[in-house]
């Protein structure tokens, strides 16, 4: 037998082992920790070995147990940043994806698989409401903007061949880190991305923004593109996307929303994303409010020529001899990406399993537990909200001393109640307050979940 195969029977005894672990870790989820009790010494005695020369065969299973006690568990009490919690059926997905193995690279490669991906996509885009776009599955929201601003340089300041060439972006101040981290890598500069100041909803304020755009081209620069937030990463704010396309176009600029956090919920409450449809991309992290596994994003764009003329650049011994449009289809001519997991079979498995109804009500349920969290908040005389709700991101703080401690004792707050290991919640800092954050975008998350946090946090505060 050639060295790493194994036989069918023991391929078997292994899987029928890892399903155990996995079984047990699911039935098991809600007793758990959230938070391990675990340090960074612990870890590292734990995992931090020698490389083994000789294997330990089927034993290997145990050091999954190991790996799952010093890790978060994705209960319903796992509220820190924005982090999907991983749907069952669609774990099972990725199994199968690493079974079959394929390389979603072109048709000719894999053909089911691209097919598949493609359908997803669209999907997705209808379920939204941008019919007709195209795109593609990447690996998370970062680089889902990056190859957006990409097709966006590419449009207003090519730069495929010559080099980058001097433009400007526009976003709000609240916008993701991977924005600047986008421009930087393109070579478009940090100093050419301008953060437009928001209101008190945490919106880019479209009258300064037009105001920078006007201001710019009198002193001759070239504004490209604008970046719209469909949920901010702090506070889940929506920015007026019909105005920014509106804006957008009158100045022949390029639109990318950033929806990787926000743009699920459009699924439940269309109304607040209006104007979604006119963006030329749009990105979305199905492992974020589809409840998928990492890694899963979605990157929309409306004119796939644009990202061919962005993205192709095919050595002669990958080009696609056929001139059928299924199958000389590629997706690395439209990515930049050339090697690709099979991302999409999770996707399919999990909508397919449930349907897309049942993903709109888990998303209108984490909509609804974040409001009765803001009432909670709102009904408790010790806390306080430090931004508007519009999504499912809830900052509050508590406020039972004097202003000038409030930060110190709240980022004590959030280490006591992390310590405790019952809830995770992340830390946001809102017009220079140190608050704590929520941000429920977890299908497992209940009403008592909810209660939870509230008693979590005032029991941390009250701890001598």
């Amino acid at each position: 037998m050639p060295p790493l195969e194994l036989s069918a029977e023991e391929f078997d005894a292994l899987a029928a082992q890892v399903i155990d672990v996995a079984s047990e870790i699911v039935r098991s989820l809600d007793q758990r920790r959230t938070i391990p009790s675990t340090s960074g010494a612990e870890t590292a005695a734990a995992f931090d070995l020698a490389a083994p020369q000789q294997g330990v065969r089927a034993a290997v299973v145990a050091d999954f147990e190991a790996i799952t006690a010093h890790a978060r568990a994705s209960t319903g009490r796992l509220f820190p940043y924005v982090v999907g919690s991983g749907e069952p059926v669609a774990a099972l997905g990725d199994f199968l994806a690493s079974i079959l193995n394929q390389n979603v690279t072109a048709w000719r490669s894999a053909p089911s698989a691209v097919t598949v991906e493609k359908t997803v996509v669209r999907w997705l885009a209808e379920a939204i409401g941008c019919s007709g776009f195209s795109g593609n599955l990447t690996s998370g929201g970062s680089l889902a903007n990056l190859m957006a601003l990409a097709m966006a340089r590419e449009a207003h300041a090519p730069a495929n061949d010559a080099g980058a060439r001097p433009c400007l972006v526009y976003a709000s101040e609240e916008v993701h880190m991977s924005i600047p981290k986008a421009v930087a890598l393109l070579g478009i500069g940090r100093d050419h991305l301008r953060l437009i100041e928001t209101d008190d909803a945490f919106r880019i304020k479209t009258d300064a923004l037009e105001e920078a755009i006007a201001s710019d081209r009198a002193h001759g620069l070239r504004p490209a593109a604008i970046v719209a937030s469909a949920g901010t990463i702090t506070t889940g704010a929506v920015d007026p996307l019909s105005r920014l396309a509106e804006i957008a176009r009158e100045n022949e600029l390029w639109l990318h929303v950033d929806g990787a956090y926000g743009a699920p919920a459009a699924m439940v409450e269309p109304a607040r994303f209006n104007g979604l449809e006119h963006a030329d991309s749009i990105s979305l992290d199905a492992h974020k409010w589809l409840y998928q596994p990492l890694d899963c994003s979605l990157l929309l764009y409306r004119d796939p020529a644009i990202a061919r003329t962005t993205f192709a650049y095919t050595g002669d011994y990958a080009k696609t001899l056929s001139e059928d449009p299924v199958e000389g289809f590629a997706f690395f001519e439209e990515s930049v990406e050339l090697s690709r997991r099979f991302r999409a079979l999770k996707l399919w498995l999990s909508l397919r399993y449930h349907g897309l109804a049942t993903f709109r009500a888990a998303i209108e349920e984490n909509l609804r537990l974040a409001r009765l969290l803001a009432h909670l908040v709102e009904q408790e005389p010790s806390l306080e909200l430090l931004a508007p709700v519009e999504l499912s991101a809830v900052c509050f703080r508590w406020t039972n001393d004097s202003e000038d401690t409030l930060n110190t004792r709240n980022a004590e707050i959030l280490h006591r109640t992390a310590a405790r290991g019952n809830v995770a919640l992340s830390h946001a800092i809102v017009r220079g307050h140190f608050g704590l954050r929520a941000c429920i975008v977890n299908h497992r998350t209940t009403e008592d979940d909810v209660h939870a946090i509230v008693h979590e946090v005032l029991s941390a505060a009250q701890a001598p």
